[in-house]
């Protein structure tokens, strides 16, 4: 069974930094693309930043220069440095994955976790 955990979100002062990480565990095909999502209350989910198996990365626009994502080597393991947070950086962050679940082109599922709770507040 495939599964995602977060850890590493809390309560952090504007300007001050934090790092999330989300491992992947029950895969046995091989794991694709991942990334970061956020939810701030009364909001739709969003995207952070995502990277794939290659190692390329794309960030939101409110996010580039402030925030890093990056892979384990065994790349079942993803972090996001996030860095100069903000108050409107508040939100629960979500780690997502696409998994193989099977030998076909087209045999890939889409994962989430549970989400860490990131406060950024003085």
């Amino acid at each position: 069974q495939v599964q995602l955990v977060e850890s590493g979100g809390g309560l952090v002062q504007p300007g001050g930094s934090l790092r999330l990480r989300c491992a992947a565990s029950g895969i046995v095909l091989g794991i694709g693309a991942m990334g970061w999502y956020r939810q701030a209350p009364g909001k739709q989910r969003e995207l952070v930043a995502t990277i794939t198996s290659d190692g390329g990365t794309n960030y939101a626009d409110f996010v580039k220069g402030r925030f890093t994502i990056s892979r384990s080597e065994g790349k079942s393991i993803v972090y996001l440095q996030m860095n100069s947070l903000k108050p409107e950086d508040t939100a629960v962050y979500y780690c997502n994955a696409d998994v193989r679940v099977g030998l076909g082109a087209s045999s890939w599922s889409n994962y989430w976790g549970q989400g860490t709770q990131v406060t950024v507040s003085s």
